[in-house]
This record gives C-alpha cells, structure tokens and sequence, in this order.
C-alpha cells in the first residue's frame, strides 16, 4: 500500500484520530465502570468515522480513478501475464 498513498489524506487521518480518542476514552470508562462515559467514547468513534466520511466527500480524501486509468492498469497487468 506504501505505493498507492492509502490511507495518507487529511480525512483519513482526521477519522482516525477521531475514532481513536474515542476509543481510548470508551476504554477509561469502561475499566471506571461508567457505563455514561463508555458509550460517550463509543459516540466520539462513530463521529470520528462521519467527518472522516464528510471530509473525503469535501474533496480531502483519496480522488476517484477515471475509467481510463482503470482500463489501462487492467491492460498493462494482461500484457505482464504473457
């Protein structure tokens, strides 16, 4: 994946980051035995992945590939097979 960029772009890591202080407040919680505070940290994870989502729909996440450049990857990889 290191040579396709995935997962390098702001909305990928803004989402993450979201969703992983989520996740670590969900965990203190859930150790305090705060039901309250568990499912607030679950809430924050589930907005981690809604902007990570909104951003990406903003243009600030990995841009769509043309037909084109689909049809010439299938092509190169064909002609590699021979």
């Amino acid at each position: 994946m290191a040579g396709t960029s995935h997962g390098h772009t702001p909305a990928a890591w803004t989402g993450v980051i979201i969703a992983f202080i989520g996740f670590c407040v969900a965990g203190a919680f859930m150790v305090a035995a705060n039901p309250f505070g568990f499912w607030a940290g679950l809430v924050v994870v589930a907005i981690g992945g809604i902007v990570g989502y909104a951003m990406k729909l903003a243009g600030l996440g990995m841009p769509k590939e043309s037909e084109e450049s689909v049809r010439a990857r299938n092509q190169a990889a064909q002609y590699q097979q021979h």
